[in-house]
């Protein structure tokens, strides 16, 4: 490819050299400007109209030949490093591809990923640092480009279509993990995939609680919701007694940060006050006006007791403050509306 561009530059650079020369040689002729220019005009790009002058010395028509040879030749090579350049780059991409499919073909007992968002970009990365077979699948092709500069195998189309998925060899895979944003597509891949592969493994990601059971019903093996995944693990980090000294570890406090970002949730501190309708109810009516968009990780009580995972029975007072874990687009519109102020958010810390 280089080759090819250096060609082009000097093709054109001789080009255009020649063209000055020749303009400069026939006004050493006598000839004006204008008429040197139409003469090497008409000389090098042989459109057949006759010389301005009739070339009537020796010089004259050897200057003459010279600037059609070095003119077309010039022109040709630059051309032809244009064309090998196209040339090559479509068969390279064409190369790259046949060896992609192949590879696909050959591949056993290895992991499809269907959306390459930010959960399939971070599945993807984890499953290449223990050496493991993928294919991505997506219908953005701005995606696609980006996993293939990743030397990702892929395969660009809806991962609903079975033909995409029996071309990334799903007769064969081991695993078939689903993250688009769209609860339905997600369904849907879970049972056409489950339809070609009885023994796959399917990992569905769902939006909402609500799409868990149809997710299981269409053949699903594990449902992973983003507002509880890690969440246990998470809300022990955040309710342990020495959750102060572990905010102040950089890179804990990184790696918490990163997953909660990649997963589009976010860990906030809500008070109740004094006027909020909350004051009075119970940890399980406040999650169900939530409608499952956060749990309640922790409670610190006004004197200051804090409460790790908190029953469903346990009562809201005035002045508490809840640790809850959940999308971070439906906090704020609940909490402005339960009169609920908002700390900064634990996840911000250090």
């Amino acid at each position: 490819m280089q080759n090819s561009l250096n060609r082009i530059i000097l093709g054109s650079v001789f080009f255009c050299v020649t063209i000055v020369v020749a303009i400069v040689g026939y006004m050493t002729f006598g000839w004006t400007l204008l008429e040197s220019t139409y003469m090497v005009v008409i000389t090098i790009f042989g459109v057949g109209y006759g010389e301005v002058k009739p070339l009537q010395t020796p010089a004259e028509k050897i200057f003459t030949i010279s600037v059609i040879i070095a003119g077309t030749s010039s022109a040709i090579y630059g051309l032809g490093g244009f064309i090998s350049m196209i040339t090559e780059g479509e068969i390279n991409r064409a190369l790259e591809a046949q060896r992609q499919r192949k590879t696909i073909s050959n591949l056993e007992n290895h992991v499809i990923i269907c959306g390459f968002g930010h959960i399939g970009q971070v599945l993807a990365q984890q499953l290449e640092e223990v050496a493991e077979n993928f294919v991505v699948i997506d219908n953005n092709h701005e995606i696609i480009e980006l996993a293939k500069s990743r030397n990702y195998l892929t395969e660009e189309g809806d991962a609903t279509d079975e033909n995409i998925l029996t071309k990334v060899g799903i007769d064969k895979a081991r695993v078939l993990v689903t993250v688009l944003a769209s609860d339905a597509s997600n369904v849907f891949i879970t049972l056409t995939a489950r339809e070609l592969n009885h023994n796959l493994i399917i990992i569905a990601r769902g939006e909402f609680p609500s799409t868990e059971k149809k997710l299981r019903l269409a053949g699903a093996n594990h449902v992973v919701l983003p507002a509880s995944v890690s969440g246990m693990r998470m809300a022990n980090l955040i309710t342990s007694p020495n959750t102060n000294d572990f905010f102040q570890h950089p890179e804990e406090q990184s790696y918490l940060n990163d997953l909660l970002k990649q997963l589009e949730v976010q860990i906030e501190e809500l008070s109740l006050a004094d006027t909020s309708p909350l004051v009075g109810k119970t940890v399980k009516e406040l999650e169900i006006r939530g409608k499952g968009s956060f749990l309640v990780v922790a409670i610190r009580r006004y004197s200051g007791d804090l409460i790790s995972h908190p029953a469903s029975t346990l009562i809201l007072n005035r002045g508490d403050i809840l640790i809850v874990l959940g999308h971070q687009a439906d906090l704020p519109q609940f909490a402005r509306y339960y009169r609920l102020n908002r700390f900064l958010s634990t996840n911000q810390h250090g």
